[in-house]
C-alpha cells in the first residue's frame, strides 16, 4: 500500500517540481535580458550597422550593375558560361515579376550570415580535427543544433534582443552554422597521414601544415560544408520573416496568414532560385579546386 500510494503521488510531486523549476529558469532569463540586454544590444550594434549599409548599397546600385557583377562573381567561381547565363536569367525573371527589393535585402542577410557562419565555424572545426577532446565536448551540441526546432531558436534572441535584423542573424546563423563546422573538422582529418609526414620531413611547422597542406586538401570537403550553410540559412528566411527581417520570406508569411496564393508562390519560387544559383556556384567551385588538387598530386 504505502509503494502505491507513493507511485501516485510521484507525478503530482514532479510536476510540481518543474513548475518550480520552470519559473526560476523564466525569471533567472528575464533577469538577465534585462540587466545585460543593452550591453548586448550595443555590442551587435557595428554588426547592424553594416548590415543595413549593405542592404542599402543592394538596393540602391542599379540593377544592371548588380547583375554585372553577380555575372562576374558566378564566372569567377564556376568558370561557366551556361551557369553564368541561367543566374542573370533567373535574377531578371526575379525582377520583373516585382521582387528585385526584397531580393536584395534577402541576398543581404544570407551573405552576412553565411560570412559570419564561416568566420566562426571553420576556426571552430581546425580546432576539433586538432583535438579529440573538443571533437566530444562540441559534437553533442551540434547534435542540439541540428535537431531542435527552429522555431525555438527565436524565443531567447527574440526575448533578448527584441524584433529586427539582429535576433535574426542570430537565429540563421545558429541553424546553419553546423555543417561547416562538422564539414571542416571531417575534411581536416581525412588528410592523408604520409602527405603531413612528408611536410614535417621537410621542415613545415604547425601553422605552416595547417594553411599549406590541410587546408588546400580539406577545401572540397570546406566547401561542401559551405554549401549546406547557405541552403540552411536559405530554408530559414521565411521563418526569420516572423521577427522583422524583411525579405522574401515576408510575403510568403504574408500569403500564409492572407491565403495569397500567388504572392506566396512567387516568392517561394525566388527564394528556390536564389538557393539553386548558390548551390550550382558553391559546388562548382568544390569541383573546381577538387580538380586542382588532383592536379597538383598527379604532377
Amino acid at each position: 500500500m504505502a509503494d502505491s500510494s507513493w507511485l501516485e503521488r510521484f507525478p503530482q510531486m514532479s510536476r510540481a517540481d518543474l513548475t518550480v523549476i520552470r519559473k526560476s529558469l523564466d525569471g533567472a532569463y528575464r533577469n538577465f535580458s534585462r540587466e545585460y540586454g543593452e550591453a548586448i544590444e550595443s555590442f551587435f550594434e557595428p554588426l547592424l550597422q553594416f548590415l543595413v549599409w549593405f542592404e542599402k548599397l543592394l538596393i540602391t546600385t542599379p540593377w544592371w550593375l548588380v547583375l554585372i557583377v553577380c555575372a562576374g562573381l558566378v564566372y569567377a567561381a564556376s568558370r561557366s558560361w551556361k551557369l553564368v547565363i541561367g543566374s542573370v536569367v533567373s535574377l531578371l525573371l526575379v525582377g520583373y515579376f516585382g521582387m528585385w527589393e526584397d531580393m536584395m535585402r534577402t541576398m543581404s542577410i544570407i551573405t552576412v550570415c553565411t560570412m559570419l557562419a564561416i568566420a566562426l565555424g571553420i576556426p571552430i572545426g581546425i580546432v576539433m580535427a586538432r583535438s579529440n577532446r573538443t571533437q566530444a565536448i562540441i559534437t553533442p551540441m551540434l547534435d542540439v543544433m541540428q535537431t531542435l526546432p527552429a522555431f525555438v531558436y527565436l524565443i531567447p534572441v527574440v526575448m533578448l534582443l527584441g524584433i529586427g535584423k539582429i535576433p535574426g542573424v542570430i537565429a540563421v546563423v545558429i541553424y546553419g552554422i553546423p555543417p561547416v563546422i562538422r564539414l571542416t573538422n571531417l575534411g581536416i582529418r581525412l588528410v592523408d597521414k604520409e602527405v603531413l609526414e612528408a611536410a614535417t620531413a621537410y621542415g613545415a611547422s604547425t601553422t605552416q601544415r595547417l594553411f599549406g597542406v590541410q587546408i588546400p586538401l580539406a577545401m572540397p570537403t570546406i566547401m561542401a560544408g559551405i554549401n549546406q550553410t547557405i541552403m540552411m540559412a536559405l530554408s530559414m528566411v521565411v521563418i526569420a520573416s516572423m521577427i522583422g527581417v524583411k525579405g522574401l520570406g515576408q510575403p510568403v508569411l504574408k500569403s500564409i496568414t492572407n491565403q495569397y496564393f500567388t504572392l506566396g508562390l512567387l516568392n517561394g519560387l525566388a527564394i528556390v532560385a536564389l538557393a539553386i544559383i548558390f548551390d550550382r556556384v558553391s559546388q562548382a567551385y568544390a569541383k573546381r579546386t577538387q580538380a586542382h588538387l588532383q592536379g597538383f598530386k598527379h604532377d
